[in-house]
């Protein structure tokens, strides 16, 4: 849940600071992190232990919310 707070925040940070072709570019970087975020928080857990279920949560959400963004932004302008 954290991390889909991380990826809301910086997808309008994004938006609200960088021309449109930037924001949207950057939102492959947003997603990027939230999945390397997952991996290293099970690496340092050193357990495996609902670490697809995590990461497919956690991909799915961020890759709905980005792609809600996506389609504001490509709508508004």
């Amino acid at each position: 849940m954290a991390i889909w707070v991380a990826v809301i925040v910086c997808a309008f940070l994004a938006v609200e600071l960088q021309p449109k072709e930037e924001a949207l570019a950057s939102f492959g970087a947003i997603l990027a992190a939230s999945v390397a975020t997952v991996s290293v928080v099970h690496l340092i857990r050193a357990s495996s232990q609902g670490f697809v279920r995590e990461l497919i949560y956690v991909s799915g959400g961020s890759y709905l919310f980005l792609a809600l963004l996506s389609g504001y932004l490509l709508l508004k302008g």
